[in-house]
C-alpha cells in the first residue's frame, strides 16, 4: 500500500483538475529538474523498501526453521551437524551469527586450548557475527531516513521557484489576474505535493525497518547468550569426564 501512495497521489492531482502532461509542458527547468530529482528519491526508496521487505522476511521464515533443527542438533551433542544445518540457513540472521560460535569453539576444541580461552574466543566471534548481520540488515535503511527528512525540502524548493515563476507571470502579463499566476501556483503546489509522497513513506518504513533491525539484535543477542551457555555446560562435562 505504502508503495501505491506517489502513484495515488498523482491521481488525486488529476481528480481535482490537473493535467500532470500538460503541467510538464509548463514547467520551467528548476522545477522539471525538482520533480525529477523528487522521483529519483522516490523510486530509491521504493526499491530499499521492497529489497528489505524480501530480505526480512527470509531472515524470519528460515530463523523459525533453524532454531529448532539446530537445537535438536546441539542436544545430541553434534557440533558438525549443527554447522551443516546452519550453512542450509544462510539468509537466517540466527544461523549466521550461531555458526561462527560454533565454528570457532570446534576450531578451539581440536587445537585442545583450554575451556577458559575456548569460551572467550567464541564469544568475541559471536560478537563480530553479530556486528556483521547487523550492519547487513541495516543496509539502505538509513537513505530512508535521508529521504524523509530531505523530500519535504526538495519540494519546497520547488515551491519556491514556482512562486518565483507566478511573480514572472504577472510582470510579464503586467497584471495580477489568476492567468497569469496560475502557472508558477501550480508547480508550487505540485512540488509540495510530490515532496510530502515521497517523505511520508520513507518515514513510515524506516522507522518499522528500524523497530524490525531492532527486534532481530535481540534475537541474535539471545542466541548467543544460549549458545555460550551450551559451550560452558559442555566445557564443564569435558572436565568433569
Amino acid at each position: 500500500m505504502l508503495f501505491n501512495m506517489q502513484y495515488t497521489g498523482f491521481l488525486l492531482l488529476q481528480e481535482v483538475g490537473f493535467d500532470v502532461l500538460t503541467m510538464w509542458d509548463q514547467m520551467g527547468f528548476l522545477a522539471r529538474a525538482v520533480v525529477i530529482i523528487l522521483f529519483i528519491m522516490s523510486a530509491w526508496s521504493i526499491g530499499v523498501m521492497i529489497d528489505r521487505l524480501i530480505a526480512f522476511n527470509a531472515a524470519k521464515t528460515q530463523s523459525r526453521q533453524f532454531a529448532p533443527a539446530v537445537a535438536g542438533a546441539l542436544r545430541e551433542g553434534k557440533l558438525d551437524e549443527a554447522i551443516k544445518i546452519a550453512d542450509r540457513y544462510k539468509k537466517s540472521h540466527l544461523a549466521k551469527v550461531v555458526v561462527a560460535g560454533l565454528q570457532e569453539f570446534k576450531a578451539h576444541q581440536l587445537s585442545n586450548e583450554i575451556s577458559g580461552e575456548t569460551i572467550e574466543a567464541s564469544k568475541r566471534a559471536l560478537e563480530r557475527a553479530e556486528a556483521i548481520v547487523g550492519a547487513e540488515l541495516k543496509r539502505g535503511v538509513s537513505s530512508l531516513a535521508t529521504i524523509g527528512s530531505v523530500g519535504p525540502f526538495v519540494g519546497l524548493f520547488g515551491t519556491v521557484v514556482g512562486i518565483v515563476n507566478a511573480f514572472k507571470g504577472i510582470a510579464s502579463e503586467k497584471a495580477a489576474g489568476l492567468g497569469a499566476v496560475a502557472g508558477g501556483i501550480s508547480e508550487a503546489l505540485v512540488t509540495t505535493a510530490l515532496g510530502l509522497f515521497v517523505a511520508i513513506p520513507a518515514v513510515m518504513m524506516f522507522n518499522y525497518f528500524t523497530n524490525k533491525v531492532e527486534s532481530f539484535g535481540i534475537e541474535m543477542n539471545n542466541s548467543s547468550s544460549e549458545l555460550l551457555d551450551y559451550f560452558i555446560k559442555r566445557s564443564q562435562a569435558a572436565r568433569r569426564a
